[in-house]
């Protein structure tokens, strides 16, 4: 056996990623909140059906799916605030959302928008732990 000082250490790290979701269980902005993102209610107001599906390209469903709104009758608007909060963890229920997208169809969709820019834009954090193992041979 060599003498100690002789000896080969093998060092050995293992990188992991751990992601975390910031969720308060409520939206992060109000119903009627749209002036506090004035591009959103902007483009909301100019061109709604253009704002509709980069909404829903920006939250990962296909861009074309709220042009279905109107033949569907408003399901579409539905089955993604669902989707959103179940995704996001925020309280509710399948009868408020539809009642919002009923009786404001426009500020339910604003609202979701601001959703998904706030949580892609900071509700993510990425943290990288390394760890290392000494191997004395």
């Amino acid at each position: 056996m060599p003498p100690a000082w002789r000896r080969a250490m093998a060092v050995q790290q293992q990188i992991t990623t751990v992601t975390t979701t910031q969720s308060s269980g409520q939206w992060s902005t109000g119903l009627f909140d749209c002036c506090s993102d004035m591009g959103t209610c902007c483009c909301a107001t100019w061109c709604f059906p253009c704002f509709q599906c980069q909404t829903a390209s920006h939250y990962g469903w296909c861009f074309c799916m709220p042009l279905l709104d109107p033949c569907a009758f408003m399901a579409v608007s539905c089955c993604m605030r669902s989707s959103m909060r179940e995704r996001y963890g925020i309280q509710g229920s399948t009868c408020v959302d539809v009642g919002l997208v009923c009786c404001c169809y426009a500020c339910a969709w604003c609202q979701m928008a601001r959703e998904v820019k706030t949580r892609t834009t900071s509700g993510t954090q990425q943290v990288h732990v390394v760890t290392q193992q000494l191997h004395v041979a």
